[in-house]
């Protein structure tokens, strides 16, 4: 493909050299650069990509795109734009033939609720006989083949490629999150999504090199709106006017506690599901989820108005909802022979770490244990809130260590417990989470329940100078059979 065809949808600063020269393959990153490629330098949270311009010219590019003025040795095009994640976005989206155009895309934003949102989404779509892609914070779905995800939302080179990819195996729609930061730093920009969703807004990834203030985690999060053609918001979300109000497209809206759309009444909580009556434009009935809790009703409701205006059939979508499963999402551990039970989940901001621990107080015949830390490098302010949280919910909290990253483990704890001694909470501090957990199984009674949160499904815990695998799973089995 010609250089001038990949950047055609691209307003550049200035062009140097010779546009009409024949491009063989586009990537960011320099040790991938072959003879005839097209290198794009984005500028990253670790490092600048313009840094290796040279490695990639070296390793046979014959053109860049730039945002700074630098120089090369070698025979190379230089095409200067103000922003290079865009451009990569927009020729990535050229190179792959624009594979969105061709699929039902669907993409939802929003603080909570988008992993659990999306897999209902998918089991639904499934039951109706639509092969269905699946873009996460658990894994990339292509068919039954699993690829373990390393961003929530792909960098726009590897989605359009894995879009094309989901296209070639024959997918009809794919249903993806979509992160603030993906919509902030263009990763599905030129991307055309038919339904675009939010469900809901609260305090997460402000600091360190996520967002300033929670402005701009609002405004990021209401770009997906600008790349959608019907747009579906939770009305009882506090910002709801105000993303309604700014949207191109029209909106349809869902809601428990306000005149939405689409309504669930009659909510019955279970231990392992939740039901409701669902009243829509297209159907009215009764309806069961496998997935308990009170804020599943929110989630089921989402994928409801999804696949009511995808024109699914409500029995398909009952049968969907049904029979969902959530890696890492309220999901219960085997303990053989044990007369407690462990449960896992992704609970890592103050308003998910309340909604798991209510709703298991809710249902628990025993005590609730509350195993939890918070993440290094990330908001501050919310750990003591998390532990005030659990202060007052949980029978017994162990604070614990979740991802430090570069931060000392401790001072996290510090942090967390500042907001549990105000509260009357029962509590103890083990920085070592293997040993919290074990702590936790060692001291639990009969029918007690023990939640596991933060993790969910990640396999990995990162340290300052290293990243290990952690599978809680793993650690509950090992410490069961005394192997840990």
């Amino acid at each position: 493909m010609l250089l001038r065809d990949l950047i055609k949808r691209i307003k550049p600063v200035e062009i140097k050299g010779y546009p009409d020269i024949e491009i063989r393959g586009v990537t960011y990153d320099s040790r991938k650069a072959l003879s005839g490629y097209l290198f794009v330098c984005i500028e990253g949270f670790q490092t600048d990509g313009h840094k290796y311009a040279q490695q990639a010219v070296d390793n046979g590019a014959t053109a860049l795109i730039v945002e700074k003025d630098i120089s090369v040795i070698g025979d190379v095009t230089f095409v200067k734009v103000k922003n290079a994640r865009e451009a990569l976005a927009a020729v990535s989206a050229e190179w792959f033939s624009n594979p969105s155009r061709d699929l039902s895309l669907i993409g939802i934003t929003g603080t909570k609720g988008k992993t659990t949102t999306t897999y209902m989404v998918k089991s639904i779509l499934e039951k109706a006989g639509h092969k269905t892609g699946l873009i996460g914070t658990v894994a990339n779905c292509i068919g039954s083949e699993k690829i373990p995800a390393r961003r929530t939302t792909p960098e726009s080179y590897d989605l359009n490629e894995m879009l094309e990819k989901m296209k070639e195996k024959g997918a009809d729609t794919v249903v993806m999150e979509v992160s603030s930061q993906g919509l902030k730093l263009h990763r599905v920009s030129f991307c055309e999504f038919d339904i675009g969703v939010f469900t809901n807004f609260s305090k997460d990834h402000i600091g360190g090199f996520e967002h300033p203030d929670m402005e701009d985690y609002l405004t990021s999060k209401q770009k997906l709106f600008t790349l959608c053609k019907r747009g579906i918001v939770n009305l009882d979300c506090s910002c709801a006017s105000r993303v309604i109000s700014s949207a191109p497209c029209k909106v349809t809206t869902y809601g428990i506690e306000k005149k939405a759309d689409v309504v669930a009444k009659n909510i019955e909580t279970h231990s392992d599901s939740v039901e409701f009556d669902v009243e829509a434009p297209w159907f009215e009935g009764r309806v069961k989820v496998s997935v308990p809790g009170y804020f599943s009703v929110y989630n089921a409701l989402a994928a409801i108005t999804i696949c009511g205006l995808k024109g699914i059939e409500f029995d398909k979508i009952k049968e969907g909802l049904l029979d969902v499963n959530v890696p890492g999402r309220a999901e219960v551990v085997p303990t053989p022979g044990k007369p407690y039970t462990v449960m896992i989940d992704y609970a890592h901001t103050p308003d998910s770490l309340e909604n798991i621990l209510s709703t298991v107080k809710g249902f628990a015949k025993g005590r609730l244990i509350s195993v939890f830390g918070c993440g290094g490098d990330r908001d501050r302010s919310k750990r003591p809130l998390m532990g005030e949280i659990s202060g007052k919910i949980a029978d017994l909290t162990i604070i614990t260590s979740d991802n430090p990253r570069t931060e000392d483990p401790m001072q996290i704890l510090k942090d967390i417990e500042e907001g549990i001694v105000k509260t009357q909470g029962q509590y103890v501090i083990i920085e070592d989470r293997t040993e919290a957990i074990r702590y936790a199984m060692d001291h639990a009674s009969e029918n007690d329940i023990i939640v596991l949160s933060g993790k969910g499904h990640e396999t990995y815990q990162i340290f300052k100078d290293k990243t290990i695998h952690y599978d809680e799973r793993e650690i509950v089995e090992g410490i069961l059979e005394g192997l840990i």
